[in-house]
């Protein structure tokens, strides 16, 4: 066993001893194969050779060196490293004296990985610097000179390259799309001379996360500056020029979660700025020139964390600044001038429901409002230090349950009554140890502690402090006066009284106000009273808002009620609707707009009421943005008196303008040819519609048709009789129908033939037919003479009776608002019903009654009892409104039907139908357009037949124009039941006065003797 035990001890030695002599020889022989350079340290594959002052590479560098250091020596080129350039992964080159890159040399350093060149005389970057080929991840180039960065000079280390340095060089411009470099992740340009980044500069750096900007002088940053830098997180533009930030310069940014903005000029947080990165967690705008937060300034950011605004100049927190900022945690308010968000605002940190710590130390805060922290459950950490606090109220933190640690340092505190809480709670929530509070006043405990003052001593035996005994009042004026708002405290303290007012919480610097003291009666001695009154000039609309004083003296500040200042000022137009002239088929273009405070609301009326034909047919369009409104496709019934109307609190203003509407010529019902007997009396009718209402011209065969004595026409010569037919009427028969926007044609081929019978007789029915035709055309001259006697009576009358002169052309309604109204009054309706009653025989209207009968078929589709003229006056167009219900003026598109065993003669209001979308015309009607410069005057006498013996005034008889009534013949023993009962009625102007008919005024029927 011993044998054993000693043979095994003397085979593990020489285990040992060989293991031994294999480690030293590798190791000399590593040493004589890789000797190390002289004067450098080897350590493995690394090799230092800083500090050595050389000029170039050591000759004798190991041939498989990875790691070298040449930095701090005094190269001025890349040196040549021989057979090791092909090893080395990496370089250190930093602080020599460089002054270029040589691609030749850096082509030999295919294996770098890092290549530091910082802190040398290189002034610029060209393609050739780095050729292609390189495995460079990490260039750094900081701390040179360079100036020049030529526009794809890096683009052959884009598939490597990961980190890039630039910062601390003279680069004033970065190229657009410079960096083509899909792998970087870090680009650093701090400390160079960049004033502006233009947009797309970054573009191809789609995977960069960081990027730093620093210390430069940027002012502008263009819209699309960080495009294509979707994937990053941090940006740092810290210690620059910025005034702003919008929304255009963070554009695309949506990945960004930590934003650096310190040590810059923005004056104003822009709420579209955050929109295209709501990812943010940390945002530091410390060290700007802000001087307020607006209400949902930072509302789309609902992720950040932290939120940095010390050293700024904040003197103004909006109630719900904070909205939408859930998930903050730290705030960061030191060292601005936010005491009066303290002092006397309510809720000003409301939205912050997540807040952890807050810190609003040196902000010159004198006292703590009893809900100056309301909505912060959750805070932990609340630094008031650096302000002189003088005065707490009662349960100020209170609702701050999870409140750990509190800072105080003051030795202001008033101690009296209202101070009597604070020690016991601190001491009772275990805050004491960061409360650092002695007090001023009263005399007694100056200089003691809270603490350590009797709870007896906390009395209010005087009135230190100001307390406001008057405040101002809400006032409501008018533009251009002058207002006073009055504000009184009272205080038993003898320190300096300062007088403050505020608008809408922002401090009014150059004020107009008058101040005195006086003391106060029936009171104690010792109490002064201090009144300050605010004087606005000539107010503008800019004085509105909510005015406040406030009263401070060494004790601390009194805040009073806030008093609203209300400016009102009478609607007044800036545009106002004109009146226009259109064609059917076209668009219709009315504006209006109004001014005032507040802002009118506009309001249209057609006709007086809010029936607009246009709105039920959907052709009315309004533009919610814009003053205009337009009628499409504008139809006979749009025509009317438009009024616009602006509303506000002050009064009410309306204008008016007239749209009339202008329609070619055209047929309402088609000519149709027709055949007849010799010796039948035969009826063509040619209903023409337009606006202004057509004239109407009969030809035959293309030559013009003289009356005769069996060639007669109604009124207006819309129906064209001809008795006791013969061979030579037949032939083509035309309908001229022309006003002032063309003519058109329609045509009617008339047959006439021999009766087969040759016992039949015609001269005795001929001769009847005749004999009616005469009787019946004298008797309408007569009556039509009747009735235009009354029409002149009334009128005179009338006009006598109102004896009002009206200037004005534009023809309005009486019930529709005058533009001189502020108020929009309706005035009553005039008018005037005229009533004729008529038995059998020729009626006014045209239609003639049967009394002996007609020995052959008759044919009348409907009768049209309108005369129409023209006036020299080439001018002037009149507008009929016919009343319906006494109240307003509408046009009716239905009407019940009237039975009729007789025809049944109706009128048309100037020609203006309903329910008519377009022209139809036959194969025989022919259209000829031609233009005339003069306007025409039409005035139009309505009549309307009814059944029944009671007169009655009937509105439009449009409807009952379109359909054709049948003209049947009747024995010379029948007799018509229903007599046609005419009513007409005659629309009054604004100034009394009824439409005066010319003396050219058509006859209502004519014959070949007149």
């Amino acid at each position: 066993m011993a044998a054993s035990l000693g043979r095994f001890g003397y085979v593990s030695r020489c285990v040992f001893y060989l293991i031994l002599t294999v480690e030293l020889f590798n190791s000399y022989g590593l040493s004589s194969d890789l000797p190390c350079a002289q004067n450098c340290t080897c350590d493995g594959d690394s090799v230092d050779c800083s500090n050595l002052e050389l000029t170039a590479t050591p000759l004798d560098l190991p041939a498989r060196t990875v790691s070298l250091r040449l930095d701090h020596n005094e190269l001025t080129s890349i040196p040549d490293l021989g057979q090791a350039a092909s090893k080395i992964v990496l370089l250190y080159l930093h602080h020599n004296k460089i002054r270029s890159i040589d691609g030749r040399r850096t082509r030999e350093l295919v294996s770098v990985e890092t290549l530091d060149l910082s802190n040398n005389d290189i002034t610029e970057l060209r393609g050739h610097c780095f050729p292609a080929g390189l495995q460079i991840r990490d260039l750094y180039l900081s701390n040179n000179k360079i100036s020049v960065l030529e526009l794809g000079a890096l683009d052959h280390l884009g598939s490597t390259l990961q980190v890039l340095r630039l910062s601390r060089n003279r680069i004033s411009q970065i190229p657009v799309r410079a960096f083509q470099l899909p792998r970087l992740t870090q680009l650093e340009l701090n400390r160079n001379r960049i004033r502006q980044v233009e947009g797309l500069t970054f573009q191809g750096l789609s995977s960069l996360e960081v990027l730093k900007l620093q210390r430069n002088s940027i002012s502008k940053l263009t819209d699309g500056a960080f495009w294509d830098l979707a994937k990053m997180k941090v940006l740092h533009l810290d210690y620059n020029s910025l005034t702003e930030v919008n929304s255009g310069s963070l554009y695309g940014l949506s990945s960004l979660q930590q934003l650096f903005l310190s040590n810059n000029s923005i004056a104003r947080i822009n709420p579209d700025g955050w929109k295209f990165c709501q990812k943010l967690r940390e945002l530091n705008l410390s060290h700007n020139n802000l001087t307020r937060l607006d209400e949902g300034s930072l509302a789309v950011l609902g992720d950040l964390h932290t939120l940095r605004l010390g050293h700024n100049s904040i003197s103004h927190i909006t109630e719900g600044a904070f909205r939408g900022l859930k998930a903050v945690r730290v705030l960061e308010l030191d060292h601005n001038d936010i005491s009066g968000t303290i002092e006397d605002t309510n809720g000003a940190f409301s939205g912050l429901d997540s807040l952890n710590k807050l810190t609003l130390f040196g902000n010159k805060i004198k006292s703590v409002a009893k809900k100056a922290f309301s909505g912060l459950e959750t805070l932990e950490h609340l630094n008031l230090g650096e302000n002189a606090i003088r005065s707490i109220q009662p349960d100020a933190f209170s609702k701050m349950k999870n409140l750990k640690t509190l800072f105080i340092q003051s030795d202001s505190f008033l101690c009296d009554c209202q101070l009597h809480w604070l020690p016991d709670w601190l001491v009772t929530r275990g805050l004491q140890a960061g409360v650092n509070a002695t007090c001023a006043h009263p005399e007694s405990l100056k200089g003691t502690s809270i603490f350590q003052a009797p709870s007896s001593s906390f009395v209010c035996d005087d009135l230190p402090k100001p307390e406001i005994t008057v405040q101002p009042e809400t006032t409501v004026t008018v533009l251009g006066s002058d207002v006073r708002l009055t504000c009184m405290a009272a205080s038993s303290s003898s320190s300096p009284m300062t007088f403050a007012w505020r608008k809408d919480q922002e401090l009014l610097r150059h004020a107009d106000t008058e101040n005195y003291a006086h003391v106060r009666a029936h009171h104690h001695q010792g109490v002064m009273e201090y009144t300050t009154i605010l004087h606005l000039r000539r107010v503008t609309f800019a004085h509105e808002g909510r005015y406040q004083c406030i009263i401070t003296n060494h004790f601390g500040s009194t805040y009073s009620s806030k008093a609203r200042l209300i400016v009102n000022v009478l609607p007044s137009f800036v545009k106002t609707p004109k009146d226009s002239t259109i064609r059917t088929g076209h668009t219709a273009r009315l504006e209006c707009a109004a001014e005032g405070h507040p802002a009118p609301q506009i309001a249209w009326q057609k006709d007086g009421g809010t029936d607009f034909p246009a709105a039920r047919e959907r052709r009315m369009h309004v533009m919610p943005d814009d003053d205009v409104f337009f009628i499409m496709d504008v139809k006979p019934e749009d025509m009317g008196v438009y009024s616009c109307t602006a509303k506000n609190t002050a009064g009410t203003i309306s204008a008016n303008a007239t749209l009339t509407v202008l329609e070619t010529p055209h047929l309402a019902q088609d000519l149709e040819d027709r055949s007849v007997v010799v010796g039948d009396t035969v009826a063509l009718q040619c209903k023409a519609l337009g606006s202004p209402p057509p004239r109407i011209t009969w030809l035959r065969n293309d030559q013009p048709l003289r009356p005769s004595d069996r060639h007669h026409f109604t009124p207006g010569n819309q129906l064209l009789v001809i008795g006791s037919a013969s061979l030579e009427d037949a032939g083509r028969y035309t309908c001229l129908m022309s006003n002032t926007l063309g003519t058109e044609r329609a045509h009617s081929q008339l047959v006439v033939t021999q009766r087969r019978s040759p016992c039949a007789s015609t001269s005795g029915p001929s001769t009847v037919t005749i004999g009616i035709i005469v009787i019946a055309v004298v008797t309408s001259i007569v009556v039509t003479s009747l009735v235009w006697v009354c029409i002149i009576y009334q009128t005179r009358k009338k006009s006598e009776e109102c004896s009002v002169t009206n200037t004005d052309e534009t023809i309005v309604p009486p019930d529709v608002p005058s533009y001189l109204s502020s108020q929009g009054t309706l005035s009553e309706r005039q008018d005037v019903c005229i009533r004729v009653e008529a038995g059998g025989g020729p009626q006014p209207n045209g239609h003639v009654v049967d009394t002996t009968g007609f020995d052959g078929a008759v044919v009348c589709t409907d009768c049209m009892e309108n005369s129409n003229s023209y006036s020299k006056d080439p001018d002037y167009l009149s507008h009929s409104f016919c009343p319906a219900g006494g109240s307003e003026y509408q046009q009716h598109s239905h009407h019940e039907p009237v039975s009729h065993t007789t025809p049944l003669c109706n009128g048309t209001p100037n020609g203006i139908r309903k329910d008519i979308q377009g022209s139809t015309f036959p194969k025989n009607y022919n259209t000829l357009q031609h233009d005339r410069k003069g306007k025409t005057i039409t005035e139009s006498l309505n009549a309307t037949s009814r059944t029944g013996q009671t007169p009655a005034c009937s509105p439009s008889q449009e409807e009952s124009f379109h359909k054709p009534v049948k003209l049947s013949g009747v024995t010379g023993h029948g007799r018509s039941d229903t007599d046609c009962e005419p009513e007409l009625r005659q629309t009054l102007l604004s100034n009394g006065h009824t439409l005066r008919a010319s003396q050219n005024e058509s006859t209502p029927l004519r014959r070949a003797s007149d």
